[in-house]
């Protein structure tokens, strides 16, 4: 059985991105993609209640709560592209809500992600405090288990579940890569399941995945595709105009999903587009004004990017393209490494270059001098000579002032926060600006409102789904905004944050010095009590035998007068002059008596201290308390394993020689980031300006999606068992489930869930192993269909002793078994004598689909005419004359074919050799399995 849950991005929704679904298979349950929202949404202040305006800004929270409740018991992740809507939220959910479930997806995926993700947790982390404190409040009241749910859900409002750059990079690191076409057997709990990647456009190493399973058959999962052929890459797979229809691996799935965010828009031709996109920003330029263009970091910008290097170079323009990002370097040096997955023009000519080959051998050389990197894939593509990247905005104003003309590309596309709102907060205030919109954002954000702004000035026929390009609009009003910034301390917050800090200090030292006192003593106790076992070798028995002739020799040493005194149960005397052989005595100061002190007994430790009357040459004579034996101890662990620290340390060296590569480079770095002088004191300002916008704005639909004719056309073709909708408003939706419920031949079983609504395709199948039995086999006639072998058996289940599985045996047969049949069948009933008794015919089963193509082939094959005439019938018969070149069939031998529905054929005509030689060649297409 199949159960599928949009946990965000689900069909009839206002919110569509990001997207993020569970897919249960059986009992492997898989999570397709895990998207981010947009964390800076716009508080719209014309919101009569609070509720409303919290319900709109903290949208995330329904979908959050979700992904974290089901997290830990994911068993795969697939991630479909690398741009925030669908792998963002990934690294997240991997660090702080145990998503450690292995996840796969493409080469280009896992690179564009990571720099996509790392470039928004940074900037988002640069401008407001995400609450990361709260985290770790969370944890241990958790693990307090405290019964605070309201408190800690007042707190929990609002919250934005933002990683750190340094989660973003484990997490991305684990994921396993594949090639398109690729196909990955899994293990473990998800054995049996065999997961394959294709091509599906619209961003470099965009995925279709394609889920095989034994008992639920074949899921395509296939969102924002694009089977347009792009400047840097390919269209989809999934339709290819060479071959005519649908990717052949790809067609008839068991089950389909796939979205129709964009089933009722009509996107303009890509001529017009191109054109308009150039001619906007070569007017503005020559008009001395700028241009700001708000686009993503990673996937969709290298598209603007050739399309500008490619314009730059046609027109000897020579303004400067700005492209403000952090990670604009590392997500160029991460595409000219991956040049095998680009495609379009990208690979056929040098993007970059003016096109002469004077001017190509001087800038490979210039190039080379600069990067110094000339045998690596992709040294000579991509090179944007044109382009010039800078982290901040400050940086740019230091280079160019805000009177130069200039073509700006900013992150991110929705102007929410970081470079793209710093700049448009002071860009849109300057007359005869533009900004250009090539996206349409996420709903809610500052990029939408300007769309939604654009768009609504529009007159009706040029509205961006028309398929017309609209006109820009000059702005005008006032624009309230919120500006985020992390700023240092000073004056008497800088002293008082250092007071506290001072403080901390202090107390954590204080904390510090009493744990290395306690650890100190323990330390010094376990060394005493260590030392004591380890001096149980030759220094003890040393000592004991020299205790032991010491005690022998008393009686001939000693010198004065000798008291033979024995108290009762002494044990009496023996030796010369009445000394203590089996007892020691002393003399009590006090009381001037001698007493019994100790038997001649060794215990380690518990010498006797008082004067002895025996002395000896040399000093006091020991006594002890225990017979003299020595228990030899031999350290070893838990385990019984006797350990050797050289060892350890020894292979340590072994390992720290053999750390090389990514791990010896990413040590290096985290050692240079210590070493790297701290952050000074900062703290995070809210201010509110109000922007006199007076700039012009317009949108050029650059997102690379399939428009409505696209979607409507491949659905078919791909025809599905059933289908699943997602990633759609409700207008979109019911466009496409009206479209498929125009066509015949499409599935009606359409699923459009809402937002964390389960919907179950299919039964609770259960799977048991049973052995066949080598004479059941041999009883069995078997019929080729396909590749496979069908045949029907009858039988009955036998256990044998010392098996766990069953065997199939056939039902006994035999002469005895005949003999009763017999006799029943005379005592049931009365028959005339000399007739047989009635015999039960066996059925018989015919498997296959029929194709009237097939069966039309066939019969050609083998001098039979075939004619398609309507559909789903086929006209067999003989020529007139015989002559294979006469295309009229004959009258009185005409047999129809005709398929009235799934699994039934008719066959109808007279009784003649046309008429059985068809009869046999549909049986040939066809399993004839027989009881």
């Amino acid at each position: 059985m199949i159960t599928f849950k949009p946990l965000s991005g689900a069909a009839r929704s206002s919110r569509t991105i990001p997207l993020a679904y569970l897919l249960q298979v059986d009992d492997v349950r898989i999570l397709l993609d895990c998207g981010s929202p947009d964390w800076c949404p716009e508080a719209s202040s014309s919101a009569v209640k609070t509720e409303d305006i919290e319900e709109r800004v903290y949208h995330w929270e329904q979908y959050c709560d979700a992904l974290k409740e089901c997290a830990p018991s994911v068993d795969l992740v697939l991630l479909s592209h690398g741009d925030l809507a669908h792998s963002g939220f990934y690294p997240y959910a991997f660090s702080r809500w145990g998503l450690k479930a292995p996840a796969y997806t493409t080469l280009p995926v896992q690179a564009m992600g990571r720099v996509a993700a790392a470039e928004d947790v940074d900037g988002v982390r640069d401008e407001e405090d995400v609450g990361d404190d709260e985290d770790k409040k969370e944890s241990d009241a958790d693990a307090m288990d405290t019964s605070t749910d309201v408190e800690s859900a007042k707190e929990k409002k609002g919250r934005k579940y933002v990683a750190t750059v340094q989660e973003v990079h484990e997490a991305f690191d684990s994921i396993n890569v594949l090639r398109y076409s690729q196909p990955c057997h899994l293990q473990g709990k998800c054995q049996g399941l065999t997961i394959t990647p294709f091509n599906a456009g619209h961003t470099l190493g965009g995925t279709i995945w394609k889920i095989r399973s034994p008992s639920a058959g074949t899921i395509l999962y296939a969102v924002d595709m694009n089977h347009m052929k792009e400047r840097h890459l390919d269209g989809t797979v999934l339709m290819r105009q060479a071959a005519g229809g649908v990717f052949e691996p790809l067609a008839r799935p068991d089950l389909l999903i796939t979205d129709a965010e964009r089933a009722n828009v009509l996107s303009s031709r890509r001529k017009d587009r191109d054109a308009a996109l150039i001619d906007t920003i070569t007017t503005t330029l020559s008009s001395r004004h700028s241009v700001l263009m708000p686009c993503d970091s990673s996937t969709r910008v290298l598209e603007l990017l050739v399309l500008l290097d490619q314009a730059w170079n046609y027109s000897r323009i020579k303004f400067p393209i700005c492209l403000l990002s952090r990670t604009g370097r590392e997500m160029l040096t991460f595409v000219r490494s991956m040049m095998e997955w680009l495609g379009g023009t990208v690979n056929k000519e040098d993007v970059g270059e003016d096109g002469t080959r004077q001017s190509q051998q001087q800038n490979k050389r210039k190039r080379v001098d600069e990067d110094g990197d000339e045998d690596a894939l992709g040294a000579f593509a991509l090179r944007f000579r044109h382009l010039e990247i800078f982290p901040t905005p400050q940086h740019l104003t230091q280079t160019y002032s805000s009177k130069d003309p200039k073509l700006i590309l900013a992150v991110p596309a929705s102007l929410s926060h970081g470079p793209s709102r710093i700049i448009f907060s002071e860009f849109a205030a300057i007359p005869d600006n533009v900004v250009l919109l090539t996206g349409r954002s996420e709903e809610g954000t500052l990029g939408r409102i300007l769309f939604d702004t654009w768009n609504n000035a529009q007159r009706a026929e040029h509205k961006w789904d028309k398929g017309k390009i609209g006109s820009n609009i000059m702005m005008d009003g006032i624009l309230h905004m919120k500006m985020n910034s992390k700023v240092p301390l000073q004056g008497a917050e800088l002293e008082e944050f250092l007071q506290k800090q001072r403080a901390a200090q202090e107390k954590e030292a204080a904390q510090q010095a009493a744990m290395q006192r306690t650890q100190r003593l323990l330390e010094a106790d376990e060394d005493d009590s260590e030392d004591e076992d380890e001096d149980t070798d030759e220094e003890d028995e040393n000592e004991v035998a020299l205790v032991l002739g010491d005690e022998m020799d008393t009686a001939g040493d000693l010198q004065g007068p000798t008291t033979g005194l024995i108290e009762p149960g002494s044990g009496g005397g023996r030796g010369k002059g009445g000394q203590g052989g089996d007892a020691d005595w002393t003399l009590d100061a006090d009381e001037g008596v001698t007493k019994q002190l100790s038997f001649d007994i060794y215990i380690k430790g518990n010498v006797s201290k008082a004067t002895s009357f025996f002395k000896k040459d040399g000093g006091q004579n020991q006594r002890y308390r225990m017979f003299p034996y020595v228990e030899k101890k031999r350290r070893v662990d838990e385990y019984g394993e006797t350990i050797d620290v050289g060892m350890w340390l020894r292979k340590s060296k072994v390992f720290e020689e053999d750390d090389t590569g990514e791990d010896a480079k990413r040590k290096q770095a985290e050692e240079e980031t210590k070493k790297a002088p701290p952050e000074p004191p900062s703290k995070f300002v809210t201010i509110e300006i109000d922007v006199q916008l007076a700039c012009r704005l317009l949108f050029i639909d650059l997102e690379g999606l399939n428009d409505g004719r696209a979607v409507k056309t491949i659905v078919p073709q791909v025809n599905p068992r059933k289908m699943i909708i997602v990633h759609a408003p409700e207008p979109s939706t019911n466009e496409l489930i009206e479209a498929c419920a125009n066509i015949r031949a499409m599935t009606k079983d359409i699923f459009a869930p809402a937002p964390l609504e389960t919907v179950q395709i299919g039964q609770h199948t259960h799977s048991f192993s049973i052995s066949l039995s080598e004479d059941l086999l041999a009883c069995t006639k078997l019929s080729r269909f396909e590749d496979n072998e069908v045949g029907y058996v009858t039988g009955r289940v036998i256990i044998h002793a010392g098996s766990t599985i069953p065997t199939l045996e056939p039902i006994s047969t035999g002469p005895s078994a005949r003999a009763q049949t017999t006799q029943k069948a005379l005592a049931g009933g009365r028959r005339p004598l000399g007739s047989r008794p009635p015999i039960t015919l066996p059925h018989s089963t015919m498997i296959g689909e029929l194709k009237l193509t097939a069966l039309k082939a066939k019969l050609t094959s083998v001098g039979i005419a075939a004619e398609l005439v309507g559909e789903g019938v086929l006209m067999c018969g003989k020529r007139k004359g015989g002559s294979k070149g006469d295309s009229v069939l004959g009258m009185e031998d005409m047999v129809a074919v005709r398929k009235t529905g799934r699994g039934k054929v008719e066959l109808e005509g007279s009784a003649s050799e046309v008429y059985y030689t068809v009869r046999k060649e549909i049986y040939g297409l066809h399993a004839l399995v027989a009881a």
